[in-house]
């Protein structure tokens, strides 16, 4: 049974490369047809798709089901390979995305290239964490820390002499960043501490357009 876990596969493979990469550009292409797939969201990492995808359950909606496909590339510079393939020259998916502002270059490049470019995309100013804790603001970051049980590890974390010369917020950025699968967990934890009026701008505005 065709499902978008499936469609996400097939595309991750094309994307790869290599001697497989015909067939699975062309079960991909099927995939997109049967499911339907409307529009491709294109994330960096899998940090920002369990951001986006916790927003969407707390919004009672289901993306999969919608035909939107939400995916990690595995690195902003491969943007340009995944427009091509969802957007005009391939599958003539609707793109957007969200991206932080250092990878800003790589969609506007991406998005030009594969005719997309009056498609919009969304800039994080720093990046989706960045946005999120300011949105939240550093004390209920803080609280929420504590509550998944890593707030020693944040404390020891504080008194790097490294720590000492920045922001309360920069440090929570970076600490989100210190051990593998952190960053992951956290989009969730942020997203789901988020009230309707706290949804940064950059979230709001793509939902406003899925």
């Amino acid at each position: 049974m065709a499902d978008m876990t499936s469609f996400r596969e097939a595309v991750t493979a094309w994307a790869a490369g290599g001697p497989g990469g015909d067939l699975a550009r062309g079960l991909a292409s099927e995939l997109a047809e049967q499911l339907p797939v409307r529009t491709a969201v294109l994330l960096e990492g899998p940090s920002d798709v369990n951001a986006v995808n916790a927003l969407a359950a707390s919004h009672g909606r289901d993306l999969a089901a919608e035909g939107v496909c939400v995916l990690a590339m595995g690195g902003a510079m491969s943007v340009g390979r995944f427009a091509q393939f969802f957007g005009p020259p391939g599958l003539g998916l609707r793109l957007t995305g969200l991206c932080d502002e250092r990878e800003r270059d790589y969609y506007v490049r991406g998005w030009e290239r594969a005719g997309a470019d009056q498609q919009d995309f969304f800039v994080c100013a720093v990046d989706l964490e960045d946005e999120l804790i300011r949105a939240l603001g550093v004390d209920l970051v803080k609280e929420l820390i504590r509550v998944e049980g890593d707030l020693r590890p944040l404390e020891t974390f504080l008194r790097q002499p490294a720590q000492r010369n920045r922001t309360a917020q920069q440090q929570l950025r970076r600490f989100f960043g210190t051990k593998k699968g952190r960053k992951i967990h956290y989009g969730r934890v942020l997203v789901e501490a988020l009230t309707p009026d706290r949804v940064p701008p950059p979230l709001s505005g793509l939902f406003a357009i899925l």
